[in-house]
């Protein structure tokens, strides 16, 4: 390779010509004149062209680059215009026709053209690169690859500093340029091992035409009106170059690298998205992670020299960044691990390991019965949180070994024990080894022939050419270095013991590593079963994809369920529910579980109630009138009867039907935007457009509803606009009266739950309450979402207006997850119904419904539930409005206490909803570890209204969260 060149053309600063000149140059050759804004580039000159005939490119590069290279990106580019599946721009012709022209530019050789511009972005600044981007650009890179399979040109035989090729001559003559020594001397050992591996693979690689530069900052991109990514196109043909195809996906994903939050295995879904569209073959696969850390090396030892050599180059100078943490996320996980983890992105494994001939490490328990103890997610051995205890899953084994005398842990099971609420990071909860609780003193005999080496953490190591195996709580009499054959003494057990398996010495493998990086730690870390003779192993996963299919093929779909792809959840602990990988997500929406998840009481009281009896509530058993008695001790106090059903829609359709027997009429009133329920009637008076398109096309000639009184995008705003809204109830009731037919009453939530737990204006129900009791009709309060201490201020929504209903409907939270709904009313209203026959719900106000609603009271009041969502819920939404001051995005802060609405905006003047981002960013909670969903005719609220044991931790980690994703922008 010449040397020279190469040095050379890395040494090269940008053509010093300024826009002024450059806009001459553009009058005389083009005939263009316009505003010139520059453009970043590393040793190039780019304008953009904003001129009267559209906009433009101006490249303008040193005249030492040879012309026939630049020909041979246009001839790309012309052949690539034929493909649908990579846009590229079009080259613009001089006025003397050329596409090409060399000019002297004050003793200044340069080469300059025109290229079309293609609107849109670059990924570079993006704070968070969504999956579905780097997906993108791995397909992408597989597209531009088949489409430059076939294209030959001269000019793409060319010495280019780029080129993964001349990297380790690069990185020597360029290592100088880093004046700390620490760091020049971590770049020379990682260069060193990526050749090292690179080495045997080289000859066997695919070589072709490749664009060599699919980078996050060459591809242009723009949102629809969706706010999904469109590809737009790809820019910078410069580093065009016939070479190993494989290079062109490394370049790619080292770019992805700066965008991973440290995380290597980030790039992985370019890697699948790529071998998806132009299959890789093995030894590309296996050259790929070598070729992507030696261009972390170039990338930083060349952006220190093009700093030191031209300083002015702020566009070099903010790469720099950039290329050293490509640099740093490069050489942060073994070679060993990255092979592995992209093998198994694309369905490959490694060899498997040859076990034969072994001899049992444990040979004195070979044939003896060992108590496998599940310490999975579902494990009964877990409950109450007891998994959070320290050293839980030890003293599981030791209590099974006290028993059964031999116990052991099961290889690949995900351990509970080890997940991490609140927390956005993925935790390590997937063991890579057997713990095994055997008899002190037991003896180990080395498996296979090997040298033995131990460590200061107390770890004995056995290595083989092939295997190490790695053993924890063994005394050894042997030195470090001891070389052993097959069957010789190890040692014996002397505490808790621990095996594990690996291929070879060199790699360190955690005891336990991620969900994510499951699949590949597993494959440099296989069972050691086959050294203890005993049949380990986890049972294989569910498909998750599989499991949605068989719910998609049975359960009907529009029972919608969470997420595109949702985790399968079948654990959850107070506030936090859990996968089964072990994962805890903040559970910011179930305000069904106001007690939280697994709530022993609510299991005791459950299992004790259903031990001794459950039946229909015709039968006389004491619970009912128990329960009814409670909640009446906490309703108005001219209440006096209660109805038990199973839900907030059938307490909503009881209610109309109380409406109806009691005041003779049908008609009745409901607030737009607003959801009561699914059965007829209770869907007939709802009106929100989010739960059904057709909601304000299809309501029965004796539903009204009225304007939504929402003080924060409504027609009218502020709290003085009760009497604005009060109108459109007068007109309302006017229509019914003019038709001489009687109103039945008025349905509303006293806090608008469904828009977020907007406040209703002051006045507002008293007003309407008096006008509707006045025409014969009944005030139904469904506070089915809101009520029950959920508001922190108020036990009942209600209260904040200062009114009484003559009906009240709550579902929800009163059975803590229990179907139980209930309807509170005065006696008159109640047995007005009796005139049409007797009502009856066969398990509403069952024996177990009302002891566990019962249990429910007594757990809210025994733990100040009601008390920890004023307190909390009151922090919560100071820390949420603090939000509006610093986000745009954030338009207002409805609600209170445990019942709280975050409203994205995109105009703070016109309100315009944030709909799209309101998903994006929920999907982006989700990633991060917390639930959250959106709401309102728009979907663009948050709707905060979790479990009431939520602490002022999750508060705070939810908060924090909110603000990292408003921070990487939406």
């Amino acid at each position: 390779m010449p040397l020279a060149t190469l040095v050379h053309r890395a040494s090269l600063p940008s053509p010093q010509i300024s826009a002024e000149q450059a806009l001459v140059l553009l009058r005389s050759n083009y005939g263009l004149s316009g505003d010139l804004r520059p453009l970043g580039s590393n040793q190039d000159l780019n304008y953009r062209v904003d001129s009267e005939r559209g906009r433009f490119v101006l490249k303008i590069c040193h005249g030492d680059y040879a012309v026939q290279e630049i020909q041979a990106q246009h001839a790309a580019l012309k052949q690539l215009a034929g493909h649908d599946a990579v846009k590229v721009p079009q080259v613009i012709a001089a006025i003397n026709g050329q596409d090409l022209l060399t000019l002297d530019v004050d003793g200044q050789a340069v080469h300059m053209r025109l290229l079309e511009y293609i609107d849109g972005q670059s990924l570079t600044q993006l704070k968070h690169l969504p999956p579905e981007l780097v997906t993108g650009l791995g397909r992408l890179c597989a597209e531009m690859d088949l489409a430059l399979a076939t294209f030959d040109h001269p000019g793409l035989e060319r010495t280019l500093q780029w080129d993964a090729r001349h990297a380790p001559a690069l990185v020597e003559y360029l290592l100088p340029v880093i004046e700390d020594e620490t760091r020049r001397h971590r770049v020379a050992e990682v260069a060193q091992q990526a050749e090292r591996r690179l080495q045997p693979l080289k000859a066997s690689l695919p070589v072709q035409a490749i664009h060599m530069d699919i980078t996050d900052d060459n591809v242009v991109w723009q949102r629809d009106v969706q706010r999904q990514w469109q590809l737009q196109g790809v820019i910078d043909f410069g580093d065009l170059v016939r070479t190993w195809r494989i290079t062109d996906l490394s370049v790619t994903c080292a770019a992805l690298l700066h965008h991973a939050d440290g995380d290597p295995f980030f790039i992985l879904p370019a890697i699948k998205a790529y071998h998806a569209v132009n299959p890789l073959q093995r030894q590309e696969l296996l050259a790929l992670w070598p070729l992507i850390v030696a261009r972390a090396a170039v990338l930083v030892l060349s952006g220190e020299q093009q700093v030191s050599i031209d300083p002015q180059n702020q566009y070099s100078r903010d790469n720099l960044a950039h290329e050293w943490e490509i640099f740093r996320v490069a050489h942060s996980v073994p070679f060993e691990l990255m092979e592995a983890a992209i093998l198994s992105a694309v369905g490959h494994s490694l060899p498997a390991v040859a076990s034969e001939g072994f001899v049992p490490l444990l040979p004195t328990l070979v044939g003896r019965e060992f108590a496998l103890i599940d310490l999975g997610v579902l494990s009964p051995h877990f409950e109450a949180g007891n998994w959070e205890q320290p050293g839980i899953d030890q003293r599981l084994l030791d209590e099974a070994a006290g028993v059964h005398g031999l116990a052991a842990s099961r290889y690949g099971q995900y351990r509970l024990s080890r997940t991490r609420p609140d927390s956005a990071a993925e935790p390590d909860t997937y063991p890579l080894h057997v713990a095994l609780s055997v008899p002190q003193g037991t003896p180990l005999e080395s498996p296979f022939a090997g040298v033995v080496h131990k460590t200061a953490d107390g770890m004995l190591q056995l290595d083989s050419t092939q295997l190490s195996v790695r053993l924890w709580g063994v005394t050894s009499p042997l030195h470090s270095g001891a070389a052993l054959v097959k069957g010789q003494v190890l040692g014996e057990v002397t505490g808790p013991l621990q095996v594990q398996l690996c291929r070879g010495a060199q790699v360190s493998p955690p005891l336990f590593c991620t969900p994510s990086r499951a699949l590949a730690w597993q494959a440099l870390c296989p069972s050691p079963a086959v050294l203890l003779g005993l049949a380990c192993d986890a049972e294989p996963e569910v498909d998750p994809e599989a499991l949605l299919a068989r719910r998609d093929a049975s359960f009907a779909r529009s029972q919608k369920h969470y997420y595109v792809d949702p985790p399968r959840i079948e654990r959850g602990w107070r506030n936090h529910l859990i996968d089964m990988q072990g994962r805890s997500y903040l559970d910011m929406l179930n305000n069904v579980a106001v007690l939280g998840h697994g709530h022993p009481r609510m299991a005791a009281v459950a299992a004790r109630q259903w031990s001794l009896l459950n039946t229909n509530s015709r039968f006389h058993y004491a619970a009912i009138a128990e329960f009814s008695e409670r909640l009446l001790a906490l309703s108005p106090s001219n209440m006096d009867r209660v109805f038990l059903v199973n839900s907030g829609t059938e307490a909503n359709d009881l209610a109309i039907r109380l409406a109806w027997a009691y005041s003779g009429g049908r008609d009745m009133l409901s607030v737009l935007e607003a959801y009561h329920g699914w059965s007829v009637a209770a869907d007939a008076v709802s009106t929100s457009i989010a739960d059904n398109p057709q909601a304000l096309s299809s309501r029965p000639d004796w539903v009204h509803p009225v304007t939504a009184p929402n003080t924060y995008r409504g027609e009218f705003r502020g709290p003085d606009s009760a009497p604005d809204y009060v109108r459109s109830v007068e007109h309302n009731l006017a229509k019914i009266a003019e038709s001489k037919r009687q109103l039945a009453g008025f349905i509303c939530e006293p806090v608008y739950g469904n828009a977020g737990g907007i406040a209703l204006p002051p006045g507002y129900l008293k007003q309407v309450y008096a006008m509707v009791r006045e025409r014969g009709g009944v005030c139904i309060a469904d506070e089915v979402q809101v009520g029950y201490g959920r508001m922190g201020e108020f036990f009942w929504g209600f209260e904040e207006q200062g009114v009484v209903p003559d009906i009240i409907t709550m579902a929800k939270g009163m059975g803590n997850g229990q179907p139980l709904g209930a309807v509170i009313t005065r006696r008159e209203i109640a047995e007005a119904l009796e005139a049409e026959g007797y009502f009856f719900s066969s398990a509403g106000g069952s024996p177990v419904s009302c002891q566990i609603g019962m249990a429910v009271l007594d757990v809210m009041e025994q733990d100040s539930l009601w008390e920890n969502a004023r307190v909390v819920g009151g922090h919560f939404k100071a820390r949420l409005e603090a939000l509006i001051d610093r986000y745009p995005l954030v338009g207002a802060v409805h609600g209170s206490g445990f019942y709280l609405g975050v409203e994205l905006i995109r105009n703070r003047e016109t309100l315009e909803p944030a709909t799209e981002e309101t998903t994006a960013l929920c999907n982006r909670l989700r990633e991060l570890g917390i639930f959250m969903q959106p709401t309102g005719d728009y979907l663009n609220i948050l709707k905060i209204k979790p479990p009431m044991v939520t602490t002022r931790q999750s508060v705070d980690f939810f908060v924090d969260m909110l603000a990292k994703v408003l921070d990487e922008g939406l």
